[in-house]
């Protein structure tokens, strides 16, 4: 079965990735000082329409299982500050893309010195926050940068719009990744790519979300991460 997006299939009998050039390129990149972090940013779109499937773990053995999926960004959604550099690394060392949700990690404030510690201490490509601040120090220090939201009510829409034009994140989720028509508008808010996250459970949710306009989704149930 195929999903046809803008460019290319991104789901294809069971192989959901096809970014292995696109991984390797990034790669390549950002060993070199003088790429800076917009070539990176550039690479990590790519990888998302390539392969929009996001292993979310919250936990030690979603995180030994992603390791063995297809999927080439890994949400890391819990940990503190002790562990968190050999939990990056690990996802690194597997040859996939480590973002860490900052606001989950243990032992970290939720102030801007937070990022300067995931920068210098670990591995990471970029950050998730909830958090305006944590998202603007994350740009600056050439971290990918996810900015995730709650739709919970109409409020959020204008929220999410004087947000975003704020700090220009790299990436908007939206959180329940369930709500076709409201995936639609916040796409059409922003510039940049949404990835819908949270409630997505099988093939015909994940489906569901990219016709509605995501660029990819993330989640906590492994069996989406072998689809």
């Amino acid at each position: 079965m195929n999903i046809i997006r803008r460019k290319e299939p991104v789901i294809d009998s069971g192989n959901h990735c096809r970014s292995h050039c696109s991984f390797l390129k990034l790669h390549r990149q950002s060993e070199d000082k003088e790429s800076g972090g917009d070539i990176m940013r550039s690479a990590f779109h790519d990888i998302l329409i390539d392969c929009p499937v996001i292993a979310a773990v919250k936990d030690d053995e979603g995180l030994e299982k992603c390791l063995e999926s297809e999927s080439q960004i890994v949400f890391i959604l819990y940990g503190d500050l002790i562990r968190i550099p050999q939990m990056v690394k690990k996802i690194k060392d597997a040859g996939k893309l480590a973002m860490v949700h900052i606001d989950l990690i243990a032992g970290l404030s939720g102030k801007e010195v937070a990022v300067d510690y995931i920068k210098q201490e670990t591995l990471a490509d970029g950050i998730i926050s909830t958090k305006m601040a944590i998202v603007k120090r994350a740009k600056e220090l050439g971290l990918v940068t996810v900015f995730r939201f709650f739709v919970i009510d109409s409020m959020a829409f204008d929220n999410i719009r004087k947000q975003y034009h704020t700090v220009q994140p790299d990436v908007v989720e939206i959180l329940p990744g369930l709500m076709p028509k409201i995936i639609t508008k916040v796409s059409k808010l922003v510039s940049c790519p949404v990835i819908a996250g949270g409630l997505i459970a099988d093939k015909a949710d994940i489906i569901g979300a990219i016709e509605a306009g995501a660029t990819a989704i993330s989640s906590t149930n492994q069996k989406t991460w072998f689809i």
